[in-house]
């Protein structure tokens, strides 16, 4: 989701937070006000989670001039698709058009190591230390970039949520992504 959509949707829960202000009276305004407020947290929480992530836990973030775009030798891509042990249709599809576009797409970068791909489910002890690096919450597509001078960059895929209805499209999408990353290109 980027910065114009979350703006767009902050804006919505606004005006519907000063109509529901408008037409309640005082004594059910304190409960409309709570459910609201509540709602209000829990979309921030979401959207906090969703968002890009722009350091990992453990990692560096690398610095690229977007003005100049800087590209950067790149040693290898992790792609993991966190999830939890109970999911639902949307988070399996996140996961399976990944994996196929991966495997169909990137099978030689596969072979040579250069990229990884994994399922990984976030609630199982074993994980942890995964889920920390990549600061992992919920059902999430992240692709690590790890450059040849030692620097990592975790970031979280939100697009391919809006395509999970279309596989055309997210396999484009995604491997269009991919060799962004491959060829050094981190914006």
């Amino acid at each position: 989701m980027d910065a114009i959509e979350l703006q767009l949707q902050q804006n919505k829960l606004f005006l519907f937070f000063l109509l529901i202000i408008i037409f309640t009276d005082g004594n059910k305004m304190r409960t409309v006000f709570t459910i609201v407020l509540v709602g209000f947290l829990l979309l921030l929480a979401l959207t906090g989670c969703t968002g890009k992530a722009e350091e990992s836990i453990t990692g560096k973030v690398l610095s690229v001039d977007s003005a100049n775009a800087r590209i950067i030798n790149i040693e290898k891509l992790e792609i993991y698709h966190f999830h939890g042990t109970n999911q639902c249709a949307s988070c399996i599809a996140v996961g399976d058009l990944a994996e196929e576009t991966v495997k169909t797409h990137f099978k030689s970068e596969i072979d040579k190591g250069l990229i990884i791909f994994e399922h990984v489910n976030g609630e199982l002890p074993e994980n942890n230390e995964l889920v920390m690096k990549y600061g992992a919450t919920g059902s999430s597509l992240w692709i690590g970039t790890y450059t040849k001078d030692g620097q990592f960059k975790a970031e979280q895929n939100t697009n391919v949520w809006y395509k999970i209805n279309d596989k055309e499209s997210y396999i484009s999408y995604l491997k269009s992504l991919i060799e962004k990353r491959l060829s050094g290109d981190l914006n």
